[in-house]
This record gives structure tokens, C-alpha cells and sequence, in this order.
């Protein structure tokens, strides 16, 4: 009876040796302990967060993408929200600095508007508290649209299809600035840049990433100590911090995050932009002082500019190595760039097809 048994077993694992065989599948990134050395582990992104008072329709985000491409915001009717961020360029502009009305130029890169939803402070400066805040700021500033708020508003206000579609998603007349903001604002949530050769990686996805850049992530995770910053789903801690970035005009330096708090702490501090998509949107940094990734790697790599007694601990040389920065160079460059059509393929509109 023994015996039986015996040639019983063996013959029930000789027809199964797939599930004695099979190991167990692998983890996305998302919940790999291999991958969690930043303070919260990078990944796929979550949905974008929608303030109560603003919730989103489709209604709304329509008004505001025509808001968004609309000229007729600014003084001289030349300037509107794409100017400085434009689908085209990775939701930003070609720099070094913006531009804006009579050729006036800024003392900052326009930061990108894809993914600003999940920034919790809006500017490189982060005096804006939320995208509603920050969609006022550009309209009065004299560098940039150099006009009024009450200006604007009474443009807008007077232009029949305006008031139209105003009075459809608010329920009220006249128009005011605060509805202009949530327009915008709701259009600029839905700018979410996904599906990544890396977030199909993160999701199992073996093949959707490079050896390279599956060498360049490991080297983002750990030597190359990214995820200080760069971290969650964003890539971006939201935080601000000095990297000893030399002062374009050292006479008139810009103070970043310290004109805002005034802690010394502060002092040359600028809020940390997502990876997502950077390749898309040269050059870099606050200023667009550094042409391409690869200075930035490099300037990394030195632990920051020299001579700067506040900068950020946080700044330390790497030694990464020539292959190690190339590793780096090609994640950020291909690995982050979307292929999301929603966003990538978004066409201004014609000022001829705007309301009238």
C-alpha cells in the first residue's frame, strides 16, 4: 500500500510542476522595499487633489482652458497663461526666463503648470497657497500680463459669449476674479502628466524601462540621493531648498522663499520641481541658469554651487562616475516623459475661436 502511495505522489508532482516551480511574482515599485530610501518611496501618481470649494466640471474646465489660451487677460492683449507655459514646451516655456508684455523679461523660469495640482504651495517661492491664488498673480504683475484685475474683469465682463458661459457654471453675474481663478484652476488640474515608461514599470511592467534607466532609478533611489528631494509620486517634496545656485546679478540678488518668510533660514531657498516630464522643458532650475539635465546631474554631483553659506545640508557630493551619470541622464530623459495623449496632444486654441 506504501508503494502505492509512493508512485501516487510522484505522479501527481510530475503532472504539476508548475505550481511547485512557479515563484512568486514581483512586487511593483510602489511596494518594493528596494526602492523606498526617499522619506515616501517614488511612484505612480494618485488622483489630483480638488479643493471643496472648487470642484471640478466639465463645464468649468472648458471656461478655463479658453481663459487659459485667452490673450485678452493682459494689458496689451499680447500675453495669456500659455505664453510662459505652453503645452508645446512641457507646459512651460523655451527660457531662460519668461517673457512677458512689452518683451519684459522675468528674474525666473516659468515653472511647469502639468502636475501643479499636487504642489501645496504654488511659485518658485511658494507665495501662492493654492492654483486659484496663483492664477490671480501673472494678471496684475507688470513684468508679466501688466494689467488689473478690475481691468481684466471688465473685459471679460463685456464680452457677450464670456458671460454666457460664466453665468452657465457659476449661476451668477457679473463676472469677478475670484471665477476667473477657479476656471483657470479647475483646466489646471486636469494638466496630469501619466503613463511614463516608468510608471509602467512601477506597475510590473518589466520591459517598459531600459537596463539604463532601470540602472539610472537604482542610481535616483540611492547614490545619487534624488529622493532626498524627488520623492512620491510628484517627485517632489514641495519643499524649498538652496543649491548654492550663483546669483545672475549679484547687485540685485533674489532672495527666493526668505521674501516670503523672511527666516534666514529661507534665505536663496526655491521649491523643488517634479522630474516628471523635465526633459521636456529645457533649461533648468529657478533662473534656467543650467542648459540641460546633464548640468544639472553634474552641478548634483559637485554637492551644489561653491560659496554659499546657507546651502542646503541636504547637498553633498556624489561621486557618481561618468556611467553613473549617464545612467542618471537617460532615466530622467526618456523613463519620466509621458505618453499620456490627454496631455501631451493638448492644442491652443485660436484666439479667432475664442468667445465673442
Amino acid at each position: 500500500m506504501a508503494r502505492v502511495w509512493f508512485h501516487l505522489i510522484i505522479g501527481l508532482l510530475l503532472l504539476s510542476p508548475v505550481v511547485f516551480a512557479e515563484e512568486p511574482p514581483v512586487p511593483p515599485i510602489t511596494t518594493s522595499t528596494s526602492y523606498s530610501l526617499g522619506p515616501v518611496q517614488v511612484g505612480n501618481l494618485s488622483a489630483a487633489p480638488i479643493p471643496p470649494g472648487n470642484p471640478q466640471s466639465g463645464a468649468k474646465i472648458e471656461l478655463g482652458k479658453k481663459l487659459y489660451f485667452d490673450t485678452r487677460l493682459s494689458k496689451d492683449n499680447t500675453v495669456s497663461c500659455a505664453t510662459c507655459h505652453s503645452p508645446s514646451m512641457g507646459w512651460s516655456d523655451e527660457g531662460p526666463t519668461s517673457k512677458g508684455i512689452d518683451g519684459q523679461r522675468g528674474g525666473r523660469r516659468a515653472p511647469p503648470v502639468s502636475n501643479s495640482a499636487y504642489n501645496p504651495l504654488q511659485f518658485w517661492d511658494g507665495r501662492a497657497p493654492s492654483l486659484e491664488e496663483q492664477a490671480k498673480g501673472p494678471i496684475e504683475n507688470p513684468v508679466e500680463m501688466g494689467n488689473t484685475h478690475q481691468a481684466m474683469i471688465q473685459t471679460v465682463g463685456s464680452i457677450p459669449g464670456y458671460r454666457e458661459e460664466f453665468l452657465k457654471v457659476f449661476g451668477t453675474s457679473p463676472v469677478t476674479i475670484d471665477q476667473v481663478a477657479d476656471a483657470i484652476a479647475a483646466f489646471e488640474r486636469t494638466v496630469v502628466t501619466t503613463d511614463s515608461p516608468f510608471d509602467r514599470y512601477a506597475v510590473g511592467d518589466d520591459g517598459a524601462m531600459t537596463p539604463l534607466e532601470k540602472k539610472g532609478l537604482e542610481i535616483f533611489n540611492g547614490k545619487g540621493h534624488c529622493t532626498a528631494c524627488h520623492w512620491s509620486g510628484h517627485f517632489s517634496d514641495g519643499r524649498f531648498h538652496n543649491l548654492g545656485v550663483a546669483q545672475t546679478d549679484p547687485s540685485k540678488p533674489d532672495q527666493g522663499r526668505y521674501d516670503v518668510t523672511n527666516d534666514p533660514a529661507d534665505m536663496g531657498a526655491f521649491k523643488t520641481p517634479t522630474v516628471r516630464d523635465a526633459a521636456t522643458r529645457p533649461p533648468y532650475l529657478h533662473d534656467g541658469s543650467e542648459k540641460t539635465l546633464e548640468d544639472v546631474v553634474r552641478l548634483y554631483n559637485l554637492g551644489g554651487g561653491p560659496d554659499d553659506a546657507n546651502l542646503d545640508p541636504l547637498m553633498v557630493p556624489l561621486q557618481l562616475n561618468e556611467g553613473e551619470i549617464k545612467a542618471l541622464v537617460a532615466f530622467m530623459t526618456r523613463a519620466m516623459t509621458s505618453v499620456n495623449p490627454e496631455v501631451s496632444n493638448v492644442k491652443p486654441i485660436p484666439q479667432s475661436e475664442l468667445p465673442r
